[in-house]
């Protein structure tokens, strides 16, 4: 039993650690020097499908990150920021088998250790950042985040804010 709770621990340790994973993909004809001011384009954000109280967090964030890379807000904005989400439930399941035995198949277990499973769930999200040209009306930039997502609310403003920072530290993209 004390292998299984072990085991259970760490499962769920790795779970918790498990960090956010970044991509992005651009236009690679924009030149995102001559992006300085930003709005958030109201039309796709009250569509996304998510609390309010979450939206004003992921709102501050992307404001809080923009401002602190340079960008001002306008009235007469060169960028719309637009962001969806989507979640989906995990299951991991996992076999630790520790037994011994003797030959092939079938056998006598001598130390009766036997073997464990658990079951693990979670709810894995993933939150879009869209970057628009606001003359054109054309995506220029998106970027993506995906980690495990949280109930407590004492930890969703931190969770929220590793996401969008993570995601906007690749903005702007680099021309290799």
């Amino acid at each position: 039993m004390k292998k299984f709770v072990f085991f259970s621990f760490f499962v769920v340790l790795l779970c918790s650690c498990s960090a956010v994973k970044v991509y992005s993909d651009y236009d690679k004809k924009v030149d995102f020097t001559s992006y300085k001011t930003f709005a958030f384009y109201k039309a796709g954000i009250d569509k996304v499908e998510i609390s309010d109280l979450d939206k004003k967090r992921i709102l501050n964030s992307i404001d809080d990150a923009l401002t602190a890379k340079g960008f001002a807000k306008s009235e007469t904005p060169d960028l719309l920021i637009n962001f969806f989400t989507k979640e989906r439930e995990q299951v991991d399941v996992n076999q630790f088998n520790m037994g011994w035995g003797y030959g092939w198949g079938w056998g006598w277990d001598p130390w009766m250790w036997g073997g464990n499973t658990s079951v693990n769930r979670y709810v894995e999200g993933t939150l879009f950042i869209d970057l628009i040209d606001a003359k054109k009306k054309e995506l220029i930039w998106q970027g993506e985040g995906i980690g495990v997502l949280t109930k407590d609310t004492n930890k969703k403003d931190a969770l929220i804010k590793e996401f969008v920072t993570k995601i906007l530290a690749q903005y702007p993209p680099v021309k290799k």
